[in-house]
């Protein structure tokens, strides 16, 4: 029978039930999340959630997908344009569009399968980082940037897939002390960044393909690290050389001990599993580790997060 997914069945055995039954957050929502969101809409995801607590403005319109002159009149919040976007190609989906700050739904996220984070501010990554290390969830970073001056600029960007026991964004050089010392002089405003579509959908189409290589099966051998590094001036993409150095030093910034919820009692069962999502090995993977966490965390006070 013909669906609108049928020639995507190379993704494997009831892979759209997968998409179906999996929960994706997209973190920020003008270009690179717009490109995510409509990405996710047309290749089936059931669950999304997107959060950006932002109006869009004249300055957007050049590169948020979907968005129009109209919405730019109405002062449209942005995550309202993406779920339109998504609603547009795949009504069935349970889009969630939340007008706030991501750390206000915490809830919510810890139930993802996967959060794609689009966002400017280097603090404002590492939070979210640290956020889905301590609950493992598989957590994917897009970001550019245009450096130099007047005829010499360079359009550079990256995705990152970050995982628990992996280098992380500090890591990779990604984060770095002095980023964020100077971002917090600035009060944290990333600022109004050079910004054009094309490099956020390459990076968006990057970061959306690791996302299903996490959700459905068609990839005999999910990377469980990525750090690839966009040239924007010759259109290539390619593993940064960081990354195998970041690999063989290990991850020393997210220690086990400070994985799972502070308010964990082990009196309290544990949820069951939602969907058969979780006999992808990847998925499976972080199943064990969920598991360890929770051997970890049963000798942690429930009120305090202290060992006992």
């Amino acid at each position: 029978m013909t669906t609108p997914y049928s020639r995507q069945s190379f993704l494997g055995a009831n892979s759209q039930a997968r998409l179906n039954a999996a929960r994706i957050a997209i973190i920020g929502a003008c270009g690179g999340g717009s490109h995510v969101a409509q990405q996710v809409g047309h290749i089936g995801f059931g669950q999304i959630i997107v959060i950006d607590p932002q109006r869009i403005d004249l300055t957007n319109l050049h590169r948020l997908v979907g968005a129009t002159l109209g919405d730019v009149k109405r002062r449209a919040f942005k995550v309202d344009i993406a779920k339109r976007t998504i609603k547009r190609v795949n009504p069935k989906a349970d889009v969630i569009a939340l007008r706030s700050y991501w750390q206000s739904q915490s809830a919510l996220l810890m139930e993802c399968d996967v959060i794609i984070g689009c966002l400017d501010s280097v603090r404002a990554k590492n939070e979210l980082e640290a956020f889905c290390r301590r609950f493992l969830i598989p957590y994917i970073d897009i970001g550019m940037d245009v450096h130099g001056s007047a005829g010499e600029h360079l359009i550079a960007g990256q995705v990152v897939l970050s995982m628990p026991d992996r280098p992380c964004l500090q890591c990779l050089g990604i984060i770095t002390d002095a980023d964020l010392a100077a971002e917090a002089a600035k009060y944290g405003a990333a600022g109004g960044l050079p910004q054009v579509v094309w490099p956020n959908g390459v990076l968006a189409s990057t970061a959306v393909g690791l996302a299903m290589q996490l959700v459905t099966p068609w990839h005999k051998k999910p990377l469980d690290s990525v750090y690839l590094h966009y040239d924007g001036n010759s259109g290539q993409m390619a593993m940064s050389h960081r990354h195998k150095l970041a690999c063989a030093a290990g991850c020393q910034h997210y220690p086990a001990n400070e994985r799972g919820d502070p308010m964990f009692d082990i009196r309290t069962p544990a949820p069951a599993i939602r969907n058969e999502l979780h006999r992808h090995p990847v998925a499976r993977w972080l199943q064990t580790m969920r598991a360890k966490v929770s051997t970890v965390m049963a000798h942690v006070s429930p009120r305090r997060g202290t060992p006992t």
